[in-house]
């Protein structure tokens, strides 16, 4: 008979440790979660340095901030967001076990017969916790024979981890206290006036008079850890992919039968996309050809879709990668990744969506399409006075700028990479008489600076810029400047931009 294994890994920190992994700037910085609890605001979680200083969850958060002065207080999210957020990372876990269940504050596998897949119970439990450890989350794992003892020990036992055998389940929760049964708070608080602090004290007492006095969940619970009692899981369903395929009767070699085939793809796919309010950003067709070459083609949008007709028309500009030789007898079409799609508020008196315009996200994909992948460019700023530095790249238009950040210095309209330029000034810090760029030499009739840039030292070491702008006799426009002091032995001026 195959005994059975159960590993229950609890969060220590789910909240706290998923702010701080989504805004870096909260690392090390003591804050807590609030939200309104019985119409008050209640905290709901406490970062590390937070609890260190005294903070604690259920207090009042303006309580907290009179203890800690640096706090910061940050509105907590939906309990059904977090539910979510645990549902995703269950499905995440199905590459530990194919059975994995969410619990309030953590998972549950059914690891029976998975742990020699990685070497054994000890590498297995090692493997888990490092890469949870290493995406930023804290957590407490046990492994056991049934699932009440393998909770238990994950919230009482050793703040390690431990390895339990099957059928010693008794002796590992023994010293454990009451609440490691699951038992709701007043069981507890009863058990705890009485005298019974540890489970130890309870085995000796007779299951009547132990049901007489605390009820049957007592029971339950406790059969439930030793095993006596089975105890059904309910694990998350793997989600099914974003796959379709088609086999032809016969082998297509003409781009008619080829474009049909991929049009029947689209619709079904896309079918099942809007069913679910969902949308793709990328797709690949892979054709399978009788000589058992695979040509693979494949599409980007530039914000979720489920329209057919536009995807076709994107697929339409690959056609002539496709090559059908002898023939395609197998055509599978696969989306990833598929995010949520919600429709668009509409305006009812003119006025256009801007970037949440469908027709420009479908003007940008065909211009992707035909122009190859890294030359249609999004920007938003970032908080660096270096120009290179203040904005940064992105493929989505749903991306928000998640500051206000503007530089209040006019920066050249075109930037480039800080190019070395030979320059002649008459005294240090004055501005440049004339700079040799790509042999050409600029003589400099009007300029403006310096304006001084420090390095940022947290980023990079290094000296830092003087800035100039200045226009030569053609009356164009540069941006100039000087990396550190002003050197006689060296050269250390670069060209970083034109202006309009």
């Amino acid at each position: 008979m195959i005994k059975k294994r159960f590993v229950s890994i609890w969060f220590t920190s789910l909240k706290a440790d998923w702010f701080r992994v989504h805004f870096p700037k909260l690392a090390g910085t003591p804050f807590v979660l609030s939200a309104p609890r019985n119409g008050k605001l209640t905290v709901t979680a406490c970062s590390q340095e937070a609890a260190l200083l005294g903070a604690f969850e259920g207090m009042a958060p303006d309580d907290a901030r009179s203890m800690i002065a640096t706090l910061q207080v940050i509105e907590d999210k939906p309990d059904g967001w977090w539910q979510t957020l645990l549902q995703q990372i269950a499905h995440w876990c199905i590459r530990y076990s194919p059975a994995v269940a969410t619990q309030p504050d953590g998972l549950l596998f059914d690891a029976t017969g998975c742990a020699h897949l990685w070497n054994g119970e000890e590498q297995y439990l090692q493997t888990i916790k490092t890469k949870f450890n290493k995406l930023g989350y804290s957590v407490r794992l046990a492994m056991v024979g049934t699932i009440g003892a393998a909770w238990a020990l994950s919230h009482f036992g050793p703040q390690n981890g431990c390895i339990i055998k099957s059928g010693e389940e008794l002796a590992a929760i023994l010293t454990l206290p009451p609440a490691a049964l699951r038992l709701q708070p007043n069981v507890t608080d009863k058990m705890h006036q009485l005298g019974f602090y540890r489970i130890k004290d309870l085995i000796k007492i007779s299951g009547s008079a132990l049901r007489r006095r605390f009820g049957n969940e007592l029971i339950t619970r406790l059969a439930q850890a030793l095993g006596s009692e089975d105890e059904i899981m309910e694990p998350v369903q793997a989600p099914v992919p974003y796959q379709e395929r088609l086999a032809a009767l016969e082998p297509l070699t003409t781009r008619t039968a080829i474009e049909i085939a991929i049009q029947k793809l689209l619709d079904t796919l896309c079918g099942r996309l809007s069913r679910e309010q969902k949308g793709l950003r990328s797709v690949t067709l892979q054709c399978f050809r009788v000589d058992g070459i695979v040509i693979s083609v494949q599409i980007c949008t530039s914000r979720p879709s489920h329209n057919p007709q536009h995807l076709f028309s994107l697929f339409e500009l690959k056609l002539e990668t496709i090559e059908p030789g002898m023939g395609i007898e197998v055509f599978m079409l696969e989306a990833a990744p598929v995010e949520e799609l919600t429709a668009d508020q509409k305006k009812l008196w003119g006025g256009v969506n801007g970037l949440n315009s469908a027709a420009l996200s479908e003007l940008l994909d065909r211009i992707a399409v035909k122009t190859g992948e890294g030359h249609v460019h999004r920007y938003l700023p970032q908080e660096h006075y270096w120009p290179e530095r203040s904005v940064k790249d992105t493929l989505s238009l749903q991306e928000e700028r998640t500051t206000d950040w503007n530089q209040s210095e006019p920066w050249p309209l075109l930037l480039l990479l800080p190019e070395p330029v030979i320059v002649t000034a008459p005294v240090p810090d004055y501005p440049p008489m004339n700079f040799r760029y790509r042999g050409r030499l600029h003589k400099i009739t009007k300029a403006d600076g310096p304006i001084r840039i420090e390095q940022e030292w947290w980023i990079t070491r290094g000296n830092h810029r003087d800035y100039y702008r200045v226009e030569d006799e053609q009356g164009q426009r540069y941006s100039l400047f000087r990396q550190g002091h002003y050197d006689p032995g060296k050269q250390n001026w670069f060209i970083h931009g034109f202006f309009a």
